[in-house]
């Protein structure tokens, strides 16, 4: 099974299951003796949809979530926002970085051009053995 269907299938019995609940609820609060029936039927599906989303589990058991991500949706945030800042996230940092190196390249090269007046005769030497990337 490939892994989108897995995820669809876990998908369809959490969907059964809420809905299951919401009308356990609804049975629930204007109970009526002749509504345990009902009852004890919805009860024995949300037994059921237990069993279904525990044997979607083991077909999961090899994903791994952040648990930033059940951070979001504890603050009622959307956890695909999680991707999307650490997407953010990281080209922020890889642009600081990018930043970080374009100076420390600037900087060798003043460096190189400022230790070649001082030092013309060892500078020389170094740019031979070096080669001539610093010509």
């Amino acid at each position: 099974m490939a892994m989108a269907e897995k995820f669809d299938s876990l998908e369809e019995h959490l969907e059964k299951f809420v809905e299951n609940i919401r009308q356990l609820g609804i049975i629930v609060s204007d109970f009526q003796p002749s509504s345990q029936a009902g009852l004890n039927q919805k009860l024995n599906f949300m037994v059921t949809g237990l069993q279904d989303i525990d044997k979607c589990r083991q077909q999961l058991h090899d994903i791994s979530v952040p648990l930033e991500v059940f951070e979001y949706i504890d603050q009622g945030r959307n956890p695909q926002l999680y991707t999307k800042e650490c997407l953010e996230r990281a080209l922020a940092k890889n642009e600081q970085v990018k930043g970080k190196i374009d100076t420390m390249k600037k900087f060798k090269s003043l460096l190189i051009q400022e230790l070649t007046k001082v030092f013309p005769e060892d500078m020389a030497k170094y740019k031979a053995i070096r080669g001539q990337e610093y010509a």
